[in-house]
């Protein structure tokens, strides 16, 4: 294992695309060993295909791209800032609020993170906010977009940890709930010693929240959707991404009227792109993942990792910062797929619900895309708002402790994060 470690860190860092990477470091291992037909490498790799949960991915993106060019986001946009505009850092609560709002339509943390950018990026450092300042809360505040349902990391997460996506479908939405709370407050403790203007210094009505949400009321009435769907046992998590893609049409044309044929054909190009570079990482970690098991690394990590810990809490700590190290260097989607193998029968063993450790583990790889060294969402951003990778990483420190902060909290309380899968589905 330690020769595939090697020749996977070796291509990463001269800069190899993640999917070949780790299919290379996964073949090497058929190479070397003398009694493993190399057959299997390629059977592994099919075979990671040939799964019925898998296709939410696919239909769960093309769900995300149809919203964006169908107007829900700019109505998404409208509702947050009549709701938090008037408070200190106005945009920069505006930036947290929709990335919540977003998480029950796109999915996808680096997806949201770039719209946004583009979105209110030029009007925060227009409106004085320093520009590190603005990058972190946005690339940061979409973290929020991996946690609330529907989230494709928990669906893979499910796949490859066999766990119920339904239950992890809600077992996200207090924490993603949690999180928009806790950067919100450290949004507005920056803004005030600061001084950073507000958006709009006029508090929202009533009425003015009513008429914003009435827009707003497809996007915000899908996730709702979807969680009852998936409860009441209409559609399993697969054929709900489905429906996703016929709600998202209907919205588009029929309600909103703002959909064309020429939108259409722009989500299902971004769509084919998401989803070839998604499947393409997946299908090449089937060769490491069968490397992983038949070499017993789960066991192995296990004794060497949490030798003379006993504390079943002290263990997951122990694990999450291994997995918050991790995450400075490898992708969200890498880490699930060749992590999630080796750590959920250690959660089991231990006596932990996989439901309560994903949501943790979702959080604290999803958390590596805003950080560097190769932090995608970072890259976004600061592409995207001409921001320094230096200046970036300075801002980002408050919002970045706050979520561990946070998330070390929600160990300690599996109440917090279990109670509405048990509620909805039972203990």
């Amino acid at each position: 294992m330690l020769l595939i470690s090697v020749v996977f860190v070796v291509l990463m860092v001269v800069g190899m695309p993640v999917a070949f990477a780790t299919g290379i470091a996964g073949l090497v291992f058929f190479v070397t060993d003398a009694g493993m037909p190399l057959s299997i490498g390629v059977q592994k790799v099919a075979t990671m295909s040939q799964s019925f949960p898998l296709l939410a991915v696919p239909f769960f993106v093309l769900a995300g791209h149809l919203m964006n060019e169908s107007g829900i986001t700019d109505r998404l946009l409208k509702i947050s800032l009549v709701a938090v505009g008037w408070m200190a850092g106005g945009l920069a609560q505006v930036a947290i609020v929709l990335s919540t709002l977003m998480g029950g339509v796109s999915g996808s943390a680096v997806a949201d993170a770039a719209m946004e950018a583009r979105i209110l990026g030029p009007a925060m450092i227009q409106k004085g906010y320093g520009r590190g300042f603005a990058g972190a809360a946005i690339a940061v505040g979409s973290l929020i977009t991996a946690t609330i349902p529907p989230s494709i990391g928990l669906i893979l997460y499910g796949y490859v940890g066999n766990v119920s996506i339904g239950r992890l479908f809600l077992a996200g939405v207090i924490p993603g709930l949690l999180m928009m709370v806790v950067l919100m407050i450290t949004t507005y403790i920056i803004a005030k010693r600061r001084n950073y203007v507000v958006a709009d210094s006029t508090k929202p009505t009533v009425k003015a929240l009513a008429v914003a949400a009435w827009e707003a009321k497809w996007a915000l009435f899908f996730p709702v959707a979807l969680v009852l769907a998936i409860r009441g046992g209409v559609f399993t998590p697969s054929e709900v991404g489905s429906f996703a893609v016929v709600y998202a049409l209907a919205v588009g044309f029929l309600a909103h009227r703002e959909m064309t044929l020429e939108k259409v054909w722009r989500a299902f190009a971004h769509a084919c792109s998401d989803t070839g570079l998604i499947m393409l990482i997946i299908l090449m970690s089937g060769m490491v993942g069968f490397a992983t098991i038949y070499l017993q690394v789960p066991q192995n990590l296990a004794s060497w990792m949490l030798a003379g810990i006993t504390d079943p809490n002290m263990i997951v700590l122990v694990i999450l910062i291994f997995l918050l190290i991790a995450g400075l260097a490898l992708d969200s989607t890498v880490m699930v797929l060749l992590l999630t193998p080796i750590f959920v029968p250690i959660i089991k063993s231990i006596g932990m619900d996989p439901v309560h450790f994903g949501i943790l583990m979702m959080s604290i790889v999803t958390l590596g895309g805003m950080t560097w060294p190769s932090g995608s969402a970072m890259f976004a951003v600061c592409a995207l708002m001409d921001i320094s990778i230096e200046e970036y990483s300075i801002e980002s420190i408050p919002f970045i402790t706050a979520v561990c902060l946070l998330i070390g909290v929600l160990l300690f309380l599996p109440g917090v994060v279990l109670w509405l899968p048990n509620l909805a589905f039972g203990g």
